[in-house]
């Protein structure tokens, strides 16, 4: 049973009614996979926020971290925009339908729709750098030894990966493969240049000298 109020790690899931009708509505629509993957994003994402002493809203760090692969779901798969834009949409709803003030809608709509776009989100808030912090740790193992062995194995445990990375690469090209023109620009191009035959990633280069400008 999945609650809110867990602890690990020195970290503890929000005990909110916003949380918990969060972590609710994920588990009934995402994968066991994506809904593991999400929790451990918010307590990764917790720590290197502790690491890198930043002041930080937890429950808004964790509407972030829950949402932020739901766009990878079957029904966004011919909306024709980036998954991340589908999943910060998501998440924009079911703040909105709380209540939730705009400033704080803002800034989890831009932590999820920026999580695939390395480089600029560690300078902006910290809900939006934290997002990222906690999806770059679980996906790509960058900080990896920022978090100790015990915290980690505590955070495993309640949430285990077992073939996470053939796992999470399987789930984004099912979720992507579909419209792959959303690639273009960001780190999804070389989950399709490798699982997908066929598949050709646009070049800037050739965009702009294609371009219909006569020059």
């Amino acid at each position: 049973m999945v609650t809110s109020g867990q602890t690990a790690a020195g970290v503890t899931v929000p005990d909110t009614k916003l949380a918990r009708e969060a972590t609710e509505l994920v588990r009934e629509s995402a994968s066991d996979l994506v809904f593991h993957h999400s929790r451990r994003v918010f307590w990764f994402g917790s720590l290197q926020g502790r690491n890198r002493d930043l002041s930080f809203d937890p429950e808004l760090l964790y509407i972030g971290a829950m949402f932020h692969d739901l766009g990878l779901n079957e029904q966004f798969r011919s909306s024709g925009r980036r998954f991340e834009v589908d999943s910060a949409d998501e998440a924009r709803h079911f703040l909105q339908g709380h209540g939730v003030p705009e400033d704080s809608i803002r800034r989890v709509w831009t932590a999820i729709a920026l999580h695939t776009t390395p480089g600029i989100p560690e300078f902006m808030e910290p809900e939006v750098a934290l997002v990222t912090a906690g999806v770059e740790y679980d996906v790509l193992g960058i900080g990896y030894h920022d978090i100790s062995d015990a915290n980690r194995a505590q955070i495993t445990a309640l949430h285990p990966r077992p073939d996470f990375k053939r796992s999470i690469l399987r789930a984004f090209t099912e979720g992507i493969a579909p419209k792959p023109e959303t690639t273009f620009g960001n780190v999804k191009a070389d989950v399709l240049e490798r699982f997908v035959p066929g598949y050709q990633r646009a070049n800037f280069v050739d965009i702009i000298e294609d371009s219909a400008w006569p020059e």
